[in-house]
């Protein structure tokens, strides 16, 4: 039955697709986010994923919509870190190894970029928002649940056979979508829909200390320490939070304790020092590598950690952390295309946030502006222990963040003017009030 329902919705979607391809795109970060079909049974590991996409980018072409293309520095580093994985791949110290992940990262940046392109409006923004907040927000209400019926004992995990499937990957992406239910619970009407939407915040805060993970719970710190620091009423805030995490953190495990300490001693700490070794490895293969790197993930692999450090290759293993695994793997050019793109996404939401006060700005615009930023400023400092640099959720704010910068006017001084001067004021025929004449550029 369930997979009854999910083909019928799927076919839906691609029949909708196909008149209006961003139902497509909606389709697509639904798969991306949450990965419904691997909750299903009989169709468990069907790449449903990339029958959509195929369908999605055909409707793309064939409606017109591509003839529309818009292009600015955030798709500028779209295709430039696309086309340096492409050679990146080509100069591979292990091709078969890194073919995979390359592919899966170019696909990756393909949807990113038909997202850039195709939210045109405040509803296909908000349809785009809304996946991630309900993708990442089903599995944290689950994984609250489950931290209060086993009294925080073990770990929060996230869907087997997805990038956010390890506890620290869920975590710090449940964190990074934290301001986003903020964001859409300031913008729902429906009083049902906002205390929805407190709850669920309530429920990812309880889901994130159950994953027991440590980068999880400094990206929570992060995600607090910011929200108080652009908050208007610090003590009530500091207050409630306080109300909020005190008895959570009493209620959680002696071991949850212990191992939340070990922050203040990292270098102490086996794991954290496993990390500090992945960290070095990949390092020394971009210092080797410098232009086009190792290939992605190949410093996993002992072969390839041994041309560089023979003391740890038989310890090599995930870099845990979106800034080494792009040095280890596309090289300082690869590195600085992608924090060149991280960059990006985040100015052209400060630039709409900085517009704040215009009279021609929409007041939800400079709201999605700094949550997009409030976002990626979390994601950041997580990222830094954790392999998530292929993750959608992030890359898909970027593009939101590029689509907006587009869809708010220009400042008033930058409007055309009729011959250099104010448009003059001229009365219709048979109405008694002035209207303005129209400027050259819009005839």
């Amino acid at each position: 039955m369930r997979d009854f329902l999910l083909l019928s919705a799927v076919a839906t979607l691609l029949a909708l697709a196909l008149r209006r391809p961003f139902v497509g795109v909606v389709a697509w970060a639904w798969f991306s986010i949450m990965t419904p079909h691997q909750i299903a049974y009989g169709v468990y590991g069907v790449p449903l994923n990339l029958v959509i996409a195929a369908v999605t980018v055909f409707a793309y072409v064939v409606s017109g919509e591509a003839m529309k293309f818009r292009f600015d520095p955030v798709i500028a580093l779209i295709l430039g870190l696309a086309g340096w994985l492409t050679v990146a791949q080509f100069f591979s110290l292990s091709p078969e190894n890194s073919a995979p992940h390359t592919d899966r990262f170019l696909k990756t940046l393909l949807f990113v970029l038909l997202c850039a392109q195709m939210a045109t409006s405040k509803l296909r923004l908000h349809a785009l928002l809304w996946v991630i907040v309900a993708g990442i927000g089903f599995f944290a209400a689950k994984g609250a649940l489950f931290t209060a019926i086993t009294l925080g004992e073990f770990r929060v995990q996230g869907l087997p056979d997805t990038i956010i499937e390890d506890n620290n990957h869920f975590g710090i992406a449940t964190a990074t979508v934290l301001p986003l239910m903020l964001y859409l619970r300031s913008q729902a009407k429906a009083a049902w829909l906002r205390l929805g939407l407190a709850a669920l915040l309530i429920l990812s805060v309880m889901a994130i200390l159950g994953t027991h993970s440590r980068g999880g719970f400094v990206a929570l710190a992060i995600f607090g320490v910011v929200m108080w620091f652009r908050s208007r009423h610090k003590f009530a805030l500091a207050a409630a939070a306080f109300a909020l995490l005190a008895p959570a953190i009493m209620f959680m495990p002696a071991k949850w304790t212990d191992r939340m300490t070990t922050i203040t001693t990292a270098t102490q700490d086996k794991s954290f020092m496993g990390r500090v070794d992945a960290w070095v490895i990949n390092a020394k293969l971009g210092a080797a590598h410098p232009i086009t790197g190792a290939g992605l993930r190949n410093p996993y692999l002992p072969e390839v950690a041994r041309t560089v450090d023979t003391q740890r290759a038989e310890g090599a293993r995930a870099a845990h952390s979106i800034y080494f695994e792009m040095l280890g793997g596309a090289g300082f050019v690869g590195l600085a295309l992608y924090l060149g793109l991280y960059a990006s996404g985040f100015f052209a939401a400060w630039s709409v946030f900085a517009r704040r006060r215009e009279p021609e700005m929409e007041p939800w615009k400079p709201e999605l502006a700094r949550a997009i930023q409030f976002s990626l400023v979390v994601f950041a400092v997580g990222g830094a222990s954790v392999s998530m640099e292929m993750w959608y959720g992030y890359l898909i704010l970027i593009a939101c963040a590029a689509a907006l910068v587009h869809m708010t006017p220009r400042p008033a001084a930058a409007q055309p003017r009729y011959g250099n001067a104010q448009a003059p004021a001229t009365t219709a025929p048979g109405i008694g009030r002035p209207r303005t004449a129209p400027s050259i550029a819009r005839i």
